[in-house]
């Protein structure tokens, strides 16, 4: 059966073109060129994966993005012309999967769009949890548990902090965190790192982690 993927762009050039690239590698593809539209094309039937812009009439992506996450883990990369570090962060914080900054070639969306697939499909015996004094990260549930409270977290923060720390004292590059995290297959900014860990580090100032990374 053929993935479903929502396109949530208002340029009908861009939305075209994206269109005409999924259907031709197999895709369903549904287009809505607002964020309402958005919010009741995901409510009518949840996709695969959901292809969203920021700066959208009626309702930006930023709240599309959280209406999603109210109610799935529904991978979402966001397309968009903002590429300041910190819109990156609040892509991150919102729950976005990834991040690709227009203009981009359409074999790069390609590359993303199966990266984060494919990652959405690790089997749940795959995954795991750690439990600290007054820290436990789920894997099983996706849940960051901080004093016995949950703290929202999207999955690849999530999947990041688990990897450190369930290898602590070890020293980390950039790459290897791409390698190791993301997958060799990411075809990403490698500063993507970078905005994790800062997200990281924001949400999760109370805890008493120290990783060393070379950047």
């Amino acid at each position: 059966m053929a993935r479903n993927i929502l396109v949530v762009e208002d340029d009908r050039n861009i939305s075209d073109l994206i269109r005409m690239y999924l259907e031709k590698e197999g895709f369903d593809v549904r287009i809505a060129y607002d964020g309402g539209k958005a919010v009741e094309e995901y409510d009518r039937q949840a996709p695969d994966m959901v292809l969203l812009d920021i700066m959208l009439p009626v309702m930006d992506g930023w709240s599309v993005c959280a209406h999603i996450r109210e109610k799935a883990k529904t991978p979402i990369i966001m397309l968009t012309a903002k590429s300041e570090v910190n819109d990156r962060i609040t892509g991150l914080e919102m729950g976005a999967d990834d991040y690709l900054v227009k203009p981009f070639e359409m074999k790069e969306l390609m590359a993303r769009i199966n990266a984060v697939l494919r990652r959405s499909e690790i089997p749940d015996d795959t995954r795991k949890r750690l439990v600290f004094d007054k820290l436990e990260i789920n894997l099983d549930s996706y849940e960051l548990l901080v004093d016995g409270k949950k703290v929202d977290t999207p999955p690849k923060e999530l999947e990041l902090l688990y990897h450190l720390a369930s290898t602590p004292n070890r020293v980390y590059t950039r790459n290897q965190l791409l390698d190791e995290v993301w997958g060799f297959d990411y075809f990403g900014d490698s500063r993507t790192v970078a905005a994790f860990f800062s997200y990281i580090f924001y949400i999760n100032n109370s805890m008493f982690f120290v990783y060393w990374i070379y950047f």
